[in-house]
């Protein structure tokens, strides 16, 4: 792929771990881990590839709109990519949080009793998979509550022993952007150098200060373990809270342009297209948002011109609180 070179492996000399298949196991590892990543990983089958990229996508606090995982939950479907291995959950998330019903509800694994019997448990899925026509892996799972080194630890241990040089995740957060528009796409890098390959792709520089989010701690550990990262973060409308069609086929469509894939993607333009009339059908019944949207689509089409825009940012405005379309599904 054009964007990115090979990266050659760097050492850090961290003892052979048990199931590994020599140092190459090791690289970027910390040196003294308190459970072997053999113990967490379990694989069905060890793909083998050359230069593959590993996409990543997690739930939680970058996947509005479920961009993450809807994006590439959609290309394993495209690529018809199989699950070959899986991290244990157990050491990475909570499960109970002492608070308020609403909030221990976040945490805990949901559950499905029918007739006095408990039918199901779902707890947090890890799951990789493959494509090795394409080159890829692919992760998709919840954003680990504890333990964000070790875990980060199996990542790379399974990059690198399956062929993986570079990472890239997807993801999303809410701002003024209206649905009726492409949302704006940012990237943030590992190195100085992958910027200005990923601008190539119509994606800007990404500016930031506050929480941070699992990601970040990987891309500022991925230099060090050998592997090159990128992100391609999409800023999708706010006042929705649903699954956004349009822009996981947005995403979907730059990052076949990105991966250089020869993906079908009709069938997303079709969903996308009927959910937009949904949602515009349903922000005209409200005033107030419908009114909110006209000045986002103003604001968005003069930046596309260079004008200054006006819309302030979202934050500052209280009154938008009551203004969130939550109960419209993609299928409704």
């Amino acid at each position: 792929m054009a964007a990115w070179r090979p990266v050659e492996p760097r050492m850090c000399g961290a003892a052979m771990l048990p199931g590994g298949n020599g140092p190459d196991y090791n690289q970027g590892m910390s040196p003294s881990m308190p459970t072997p990543l053999a113990e967490l990983l379990t694989f069905s089958d060890r793909p083998q590839m050359s230069n593959a990229t590993m996409l990543l996508a997690f739930t939680g606090w970058m996947d509005g709109g479920d961009v993450s995982t809807g994006t590439i939950q959609r290309l394993v479907d495209l690529v018809d990519a199989k699950p070959f291995a899986e991290i244990d959950p157990d050491p990475f998330y909570i499960y109970n949080f002492p608070g308020s019903m609403e909030m221990s509800a976040l945490f805990r694994p949901e559950i499905r009793v029918e007739d006095g019997l408990v039918t199901s448990i779902e707890l947090p899925s890890t799951q990789f998979f493959a494509s090795q026509d394409h080159g890829l892996l692919m992760f998709i799972g919840k954003e680990p509550n504890l333990r964000w080194q070790t875990f980060a630890d199996c990542l790379f241990h399974l990059a690198h022993d399956s062929g993986v040089t570079r990472i890239l995740f997807v993801g999303s957060f809410g701002g003024a952007v209206p649905h009726t528009r492409d949302p704006r796409l940012y990237t943030t890098c590992s190195r100085p150098d992958l910027l200005p390959e990923m601008e190539r792709f119509g994606v800007r520089r990404t500016g930031y200060e506050g929480p941070g989010s699992f990601m970040s701690y990987l891309m500022s550990r991925s230099e060090e373990s050998g592997l090159e990262m990128v992100s391609l973060i999409a800023e999708i409308p706010h006042y929705l809270t649903v699954t956004n069609p349009a822009s996981i086929e947005a995403v979907s469509r730059r990052l076949a342009k990105i991966l250089q894939l020869p993906l079908e993607l009709d069938e997303l333009r079709s969903a996308s297209t009927e959910w937009e009339l949904e949602v515009s059908s349903a922000i005209d019944e409200n005033d107030e948002l419908a009114e909110r949207v006209r000045e986002y689509e103003e604001a968005y089409d003069n930046e596309l011109l260079g004008i200054e825009p006006e819309v302030d940012e979202i934050a500052d405005d209280p009154g938008l609180d009551g203004l969130i379309l939550d109960d419209l599904g993609p299928d409704e």
